[in-house]
């Protein structure tokens, strides 16, 4: 473990003394190591909103997973990537069509992953036959946030009566040839369970055959060092159970699949920022930043954790920083008093303990892969920072350069 972390700090150390920081940097090999857990499924589908990159793409597609769009733009760099728009390699999934998307879906021959009966119409009218799958709400739900809950009477997720979906396709013709259940990003073994089982019952209870199911995704993923590693072996033998229940009651071939994002690529993830300036209340010492919450949402939005640490690249009293831990805020840079990394989900601040820090250092957030840079914004006019990747041969590449704000202007003239 100090080799591979040893190995990290240099790599980073060696890019910032070519590149101004702050930039998200992305190791390949932790990225495959995650992929061989879920070799059991027949299908890994990547849910790319977790990390869109194209070259990260390009990396799922070398290893022969299919992915998952939730936007037209998704699409658009699923295709960029190299993956086609036929043999299911991608699958469009929402609630809604907006015009644009309906209409690439539709031009492409997509399968979409249907989440509403008004879906089914549209997606009917222009193109009756079309290949779909249904997204069941099982009116139960569970995530690390309630915001992350995606089933339940509280999400917008899925389909919530299946009998009138059902009339509207044969309605229009299309071609139901899968189903998806997903509960939430984070939950744990039990609700994960209950899944399986909801789902086999009711695809039996419609007696509808169908090709393919999915576990959708939400594979938990620990951030803490006190956090249990999720059993993904027997979360696979309850997917598989399930599976071959389905295929001996219809009496045919059914493809599993799994569809996670941050199970994938969190670990894989790290954020390296610059100390600028640090400042004392009565109350607490903050430690300012140059990444904010437009950079990295999670800790804001969700009141997430992610380990902290810190690359001395002050000589002060170095005897003193490797010993001494310190109470102190993280906090970035942006016109906002919540502007905090280290925060919980009901907005109070909290302290993080840390080695003795100093203006000049930096900061390495950790786990960030997923719904890191993919979720950043152009808050207070930043433009976005680069990434870079560690190749599992151990090369640098750079695979986003830094936006320029002119290219942010230029779109407003």
């Amino acid at each position: 473990m100090n080799k591979q972390k040893n190995k990290i700090y240099y790599v980073i150390r060696k890019i910032i003394k070519k590149n101004n920081s702050p930039f998200w940097l992305y190791k390949e090999q932790d990225i495959l190591n995650q992929i061989k857990k879920l070799k059991k499924f027949d299908v890994i589908r990547f849910a790319q909103k977790s990390c869109s990159n194209i070259n990260i793409l390009k990396i799922m597609k070398r290893n022969k997973l299919k992915v998952d769009a939730v936007s037209s733009g998704e699409i658009d760099r699923a295709i960029e990537a190299g993956f086609s728009s036929q043999n299911d390699e991608i699958v469009y999934t929402s609630d809604i069509f907006d015009k644009e998307t309906l209409s690439k879906v539709v031009n492409l021959n997509i399968t979409v992953n249907i989440g509403s009966i008004d879906m089914i119409k549209q997606i009917g009218k222009i193109s009756p036959g079309h290949n779909i799958w249904l997204r069941i709400n099982p009116k139960f739900g569970h995530g690390h946030s309630k915001k992350t809950n995606t089933g339940g009477n509280n999400s917008k997720h899925g389909i919530w009566k299946v009998k009138p979906a059902i009339k509207e396709i044969q309605k229009y013709g299309l071609k139901l040839s899968g189903f998806h259940v997903h509960i939430g990003s984070g939950s744990n073994l039990h609700n994960l369970k209950k899944v399986c089982k909801y789902l086999k019952n009711k695809i039996i209870k419609m007696n509808k055959k169908i090709k393919i199911i999915s576990s959708g995704g939400g594979i938990p993923t620990p951030y803490k060092n006190d956090e249990k590693v999720f059993d993904i072996k027997k979360y696979s033998e309850y997917w598989i159970k399930t599976k071959k229940s389905l295929e001996n009651y219809f009496n045919q071939k059914i493809i599993l699949e799994t569809e996670p994002g941050r199970f994938i690529v969190s670990k894989s993830g790290f954020l390296i920022s610059e100390v600028r300036a640090i400042k004392k209340t009565d109350k607490y010492k903050f430690v300012i930043i140059n990444v904010g919450f437009n950079d990295l949402i999670r800790p804001v939005m969700y009141g997430s954790y992610h380990k902290i640490s810190i690359i001395n690249m002050t000589k002060k009293d170095a005897k003193t920083k490797l010993k001494k831990k310190e109470d102190v805020v993280i906090s970035g840079p942006l016109c906002e008093s919540g502007d905090i990394f280290t925060i919980h989900n009901n907005g109070n601040i909290i302290t993080r303990k840390l080695k003795k820090i100093y203006v000049g250092d930096y900061l390495i957030f950790h786990d960030v892969g997923a719904y890191g840079s993919s979720m950043s914004s152009n808050y207070n006019s930043r433009p976005l920072i680069p990434e870079f990747l560690l190749t599992y041969d151990n090369k640098i590449k750079k695979i986003r350069k830094k936006q320029k704000i002119l290219d942010l202007i230029k779109l407003e003239k």
